[in-house]
Parts: C-alpha cells; sequence; structure tokens
C-alpha cells in the first residue's frame, strides 16, 4: 500500500510544482491569472487530488466500512434466493459480519486500482475541460470513470481473488461454499463490481468537496480556477 499511495503523492507533488513555474502547460492550451495554468491541467489537478485522497481513505485500515459513502451491502451474488446461504444470511448478526469482512477485503482492490487511475489522470485528454471545471460538483469523476469503463473491475479481480485464497477467513468460506457453483473468482468478481461503484462514489464525494472549498488544496492556481469558474 505504501509504496503504490506513494507514487500519488509523488506525482502530485510534481504536479504542483510543476504549475508553479508553468512546465504544465500544454500546446495550445489557454493559461489562466498568469499562473501559466491551463483548464486541462486544472481539470488533470482536481482529480489527482480527489483521487489521492479516495484512496488514501480506501486502503487505509477499515477505509471502506468506515467511509460514508464507499461501504458497501453484500454484493449481488450473495443476494441469491433460497439455498443453505440464504438460510445462512436471515441471522443479521452473520450477515454484518460478512459484510465487513468483504469490504475489508476490498481493500486490497483499492491497493491495485489506484496506480491505475493515477497513470489515466496523467495521460487522458480532456476535450471538453472548460465544462468540466464549470460543471456539477461531480463533473470530473463522471468524465473519467466514463472513459475508463470496466478497467478498475478488470484490475481489481485478481488481486481480490488472492485476497480471498490468503485470507482463508472462516466467515467467508462459509458463505462462499453454501453458494452452490461459485467459485473464488466469481465471489472475486462481485465484490470488484461493488468496489468499483465505491471507489468512483469516494472519488466523487471528494471532488464534490473540493469544489466547495478549494482553500482546503492549499493549490493557488487551482483555488483561482475553481472560485472564478
Amino acid at each position: 500500500m505504501a509504496t503504490e499511495l506513494n507514487v500519488s503523492v509523488g506525482r502530485r507533488g510534481f504536479l504542483m510544482g510543476a504549475a508553479a513555474t508553468g512546465a504544465l502547460v500544454l500546446p495550445g492550451c489557454a493559461t489562466y491569472g498568469g499562473y501559466g495554468f491551463s483548464f486541462v491541467d486544472a481539470v488533470r489537478r482536481l482529480l489527482e487530488i480527489s483521487a489521492y485522497n479516495a484512496f488514501a481513505r480506501l486502503t487505509a485500515p477499515g477505509g471502506f466500512w468506515d467511509s460514508q459513502v464507499a461501504r458497501f451491502d453484500l454484493p449481488v451474488l450473495f443476494g441469491r434466493r433460497g439455498g443453505v446461504l440464504q438460510t445462512i444470511l436471515t441471522s443479521g448478526p452473520f450477515r454484518e459480519r460478512l459484510q465487513y469482512r468483504l469490504n475489508i477485503l476490498a481493500e486490497d482492490g483499492a491497493r491495485r486500482a489506484a496506480p491505475l487511475v493515477a497513470d489515466t489522470i496523467r495521460t487522458i485528454g480532456f476535450q471538453n475541460a472548460v465544462d468540466l471545471i464549470r460543471g456539477g460538483p461531480t463533473s470530473a469523476t463522471s468524465y473519467l470513470r466514463s472513459s475508463m469503463g470496466p478497467a478498475l473491475i478488470n484490475a481489481m479481480i485478481p488481486a481480490l481473488g488472492d485476497a480471498l485464497r490468503i485470507a482463508n477467513d472462516p466467515l467467508v468460506s462459509q458463505a462462499v461454499s453454501a453458494l452452490a457453483g461459485v467459485d473464488t473468482m466469481q465471489v472475486a468478481q462481485s465484490v470488484a463490481n461493488s468496489a468499483d461503484n465505491a471507489i468512483w462514489y469516494q472519488i466523487g464525494a471528494e471532488e464534490t468537496a473540493i469544489r466547495a472549498d478549494p482553500r482546503s488544496t492549499n493549490d493557488r492556481a487551482l483555488i483561482a480556477m475553481l472560485q472564478a469558474r
């Protein structure tokens, strides 16, 4: 976790330092307010900080479970009617413990997803950057999610599959064994689907918070851009 998050921290630091010297100005992009800072730069910076904040929260111990927006219920796979599992899940304490364990396992998926999001933000094109800056509270996050499609799910499935095998959690094992004809990788995919939604909800929440209080970023160029929109 530390290595991957440090990559994001380093990139964020580079972005901030480069913007201060004008190194991030892209050819053909108008700059803003003497900062040498374009709307494209602003979208990238907004997403970089939002994603960093989101993954810092979600990869901390209990990150998904403790988040008001990222905690997810039991994946659809566990909602199948009938059979032994449905009988087990009628027990409230068992259901909550299983939900908790799957939210904890999702942290491994988030660690795998974090570098992919950071790399995409660095390389993606923003043809409608002005609209994204002037748009709604999660405009940039929605654009990034649409651009990445199922990439995070595909990246998280192997990590979650490994986590399920290594954890050898009796609670999860009991639930999985009660799912007739379901293997570990199918469970990993189901958890990845839920974690994907949760990650984007958290990034969107961080973007919303930054737009509401740009000064929290301590980034003069981004503050000026967001306050002037």
